[in-house]
């Protein structure tokens, strides 16, 4: 029996936009989504510059910007801000866990403050993140290599769908897909016509002695099939 939403582990989903691409949204809550739900959706950065993470991902996402201005040159606010947050809600004791989304080393302290604290911790980000960061967590998801994987089978899905309809394009124009029809009726009078037939298909009668010289005929229906077959 699936886990009900109640029993669910509680995660508070804190995402550093300056590490993480933005092309991964829609994975990390599909990734989540095997160990709890997202109570809080927060991503931080500096909004006024550029980087990726516009409008239409974040409400598609539900996930709440944290604007954070660099002050100084040189100095990571946005770290900070997250950090500062991350205790915050830690000793709101609203949630069972965090998910730290970043590659960078400067959150392994905090991944192993929240441990401390008995906090379930789930890293996500790029196959770069350094050893410090990924031990730091209970668990950590790399990605890149998720959404590699995942385009990879899309890629091969279609690559399938198209070879198998080329197969039956070929076996059409082959005239492959052919069905001999026996010369027997049912009560009805109507032909017997095989479960097995799909359309469409190719006819080719076989009730005469020259049922050899009868031409192919397709058919797209049953009921073509049967009217077919009535005028022979």
């Amino acid at each position: 029996m699936e886990e009900s939403i109640q029993e669910k582990k509680r995660f508070a989903v804190l995402i550093d936009s300056d590490n993480i691409s933005p092309k991964y949204a829609g994975v990390i809550f599909n990734e989540l989504n095997e160990y709890g739900q997202a109570t809080y959706r927060r991503i931080y950065g500096n909004w006024s510059k550029g980087n990726g993470w516009n409008e239409k991902i974040l409400l598609e996402n539900s996930i709440m910007p944290i604007q954070q201005f660099s002050y100084a040159t040189g100095k990571n606010s946005t770290d900070m801000a997250m950090v500062i947050d991350a205790m915050d809600i830690l000793y709101s004791g609203k949630v069972d866990g965090f998910c730290l989304v970043t590659s960078d080393s400067d959150f392994t302290r905090l991944a192993m403050r929240l441990r401390e604290e008995k906090m379930h911790v789930i890293g996500m980000g790029d196959s770069k993140a350094p050893t410090s960061l990924t031990k730091s967590c209970n668990k950590f998801i790399y990605l890149d290599l998720i959404t590699e994987h995942n385009e990879n089978e899309e890629k091969s899905g279609q690559e399938t769908k198209k070879s198998t309809q080329k197969k039956k394009t070929e076996q059409d124009k082959n005239g492959k897909s052919q069905i001999n029809i026996k010369g027997t009726v049912n009560a009805e009078g109507e032909f017997d016509i095989p479960e097995s037939v799909t359309y469409p298909c190719f006819i080719k009668p076989n009730i005469s002695k020259n049922s050899s010289k009868s031409k192919m005929k397709r058919c797209e229906s049953e009921s073509e099939l049967r009217e077919t077959l009535t005028g022979i």
